[in-house]
């Protein structure tokens, strides 16, 4: 029995090119926003091909993306790998920084790309020679990375030829795709994990460049969490350097507990005759020790770096280049681990 209506047909690039009345190619090249051609020529058959109901074929994109990674490229793509530290190497002696390299080194391999890495303070480079450069070793998909905060210029490229993603906070123009570690989730989810223990009285240390480096957010949402607790147990943040020693801060306010990361405070209480967890309880927000010994939040560095190139892929694939007119913030998640520094209460 024959159906009363067969379902439509698909339509085709050859559909939109014979209605346009140009080459099947210009139609391609026109969906995939390449900038070869004129944006009023891009634009035009863009908006055809929405008027006639075109979506792509989510099959042939599959075969095409699994096709791309068994058949290795002899020339594969570059991306840029942009940072604009003190030296040409000083992120890898710091945290996190090499995590998010390492990153984003294994995802590109892994889609097929080459990752090599730019230093932006190159004696004699300007953002409009690097730019140009990159242009014209066809790189065109960008990582920008490992900008110290005293470095926080507006980066001057040609955006109209480039597809970026930003990893962190610096430097903050132009406003780009941006992944990051979710400072806030990290502090709320220890600050949580520790009253669950039983905890009361809350501390918490940072170095208070850190804290600016993240846009504030690490004592934002300390203060956040604090709001569940009685107010006579709420304790101000200690943020170093400051007037008042980490000894002072302590003995003031006593607390239980304190959360930051080991080197920051560890010495110091050895110093002052404490003893982790029987005289104060410890969390280490930048745990790198997953064998128990410690309570804390493992950050997931590479994740972050490893999300960055897949987001840039995803850019690079649909040709979206320049300035997105609505940037977005993707927030990578920190890892809760129990620990021996933060015994039960209850």
């Amino acid at each position: 029995m024959v159906p009363e209506s067969a379902p439509d047909r698909r339509v085709t690039l050859a559909d939109i090119a014979k209605r346009a009345g140009v080459h099947v190619t210009t139609v391609s090249l026109a969906l995939r926003n390449q900038p070869r051609l004129p944006q009023a020529t891009r634009e035009k058959l863009q908006a055809l091909a929405r008027e006639m109901g075109y979506v792509p074929d989510p099959v042939m994109q599959a075969l095409v993306a699994y096709r791309s990674k068994i058949m290795p490229r002899r020339n594969p793509p570059t991306i840029a790998y942009v940072t604009n530290w003190n030296t040409r190497w000083g992120w890898k002696e710091v945290t996190a920084h090499p995590d998010f390299y390492e990153g984003a080194k294994a995802k590109a391999e892994e889609l097929g790309f080459v990752l090599d890495h730019f230093w932006m303070r190159e004696p004699g480079l300007t953002h409009g020679r690097l730019s140009r450069i990159l242009d014209a070793r066809g790189i065109h998909g960008l990582i920008i990375a490992s900008h110290v905060r005293e470095f926080d210029t507006k980066l001057q490229f040609d955006w109209s030829r480039f597809s970026a993603v930003k990893i962190d906070y610096f430097p903050h123009e132009p406003e780009l795709a941006n992944v990051t570690n979710d400072q806030m989730h990290i502090i709320r989810l220890a600050v949580r994990k520790v009253i669950e223990a039983g905890y009361r009285r809350i501390g918490f240390v940072m170095d208070d460049g850190w804290d600016i480096t993240v846009d504030r957010l690490w004592s934002a949402g300390f203060h956040w969490e604090q709001q569940a607790l009685a107010p006579g147990d709420r304790i101000a943040p200690y943020m170093f350097p400051q007037q008042e020693s980490f000894n002072e801060w302590f003995e003031r306010n006593k607390p239980e507990v304190v959360i930051s990361k080991a080197e920051f405070v560890l010495p110091a209480l050895k110093a002052m005759g404490l003893r982790i967890p029987r005289d104060v309880g410890f969390v280490d927000i930048f745990l790198e020790d997953f064998s128990g010994k410690t309570a804390g939040v493992r950050q997931n560095h590479r994740t972050v770096g490893a999300l960055a190139v897949e987001m840039l892929a995803g850019q690079m694939q649909q040709n979206k280049r320049g300035i997105p007119e609505i940037p977005t913030v993707t927030f990578v998640e920190g890892t809760w681990f129990d620990g021996k520094t933060l015994p039960g209460r209850r």
